[in-house]
């Protein structure tokens, strides 16, 4: 139940508390989410190119992104711990940037939706990228983290307006 804030993370008194979903119903949810890392001409090449000093950059931030999400609970406070059924990252270059575009996507049959684990993945996705070519372009800006849809629960779904 929410206090008198309207929130449900926060009690009447305003001390923060994790929701009890225990008498929620099972539902098979799904959130995408979508971030992007600019960064220089050069560097968006020396990435696809496969040059970087540190390695395969896309390949590594779609692992460091699916792991991410798998540990949501454990990084932010009060969210709940999720037995996900499926976690993808992809990320695709876009030159009119430059730059590298990043969606996740999280799905899990239970009780609570899966936007924090789309959004975490999507993050620490581009936190790898900007990681892994820090060396050659510190100027790197991560931009547009966002929660692009949402299926699945009471409160139904959700697709956020193109921009």
């Amino acid at each position: 139940m929410a206090g008198k804030t309207g929130l449900t993370h926060i009690g009447a008194q305003g001390e923060a508390h994790m929701v009890d979903v225990g008498s929620k119903a099972d539902t098979e949810r799904t959130a995408i989410a979508e971030a992007a890392v600019i960064m220089q001409a050069a560097t968006l090449r020396m990435i696809l190119d496969g040059n970087a000093k540190k390695g395969d950059v896309l390949g590594t931030a779609r692992i460091a992104g699916i792991m991410a999400a798998k540990k949501a609970h454990e990084l932010i406070p009060l969210c709940h711990p999720l037995l996900l059924t499926k976690v993808s990252v992809d990320i695709e270059p876009d030159e009119t940037l430059p730059g590298l575009r990043v969606t996740a996507l999280a799905r899990v049959t239970g009780k609570t939706g899966v936007e924090m684990e789309a959004l975490t993945a999507a993050s620490v996705a581009c936190l790898t990228i900007y990681d892994m070519a820090k060396a050659v372009d510190r100027g790197m800006v991560i931009t547009g983290v966002r929660l692009v849809e949402k299926t699945g629960g009471k409160s139904g779904a959700y697709r956020a307006s193109e921009g």
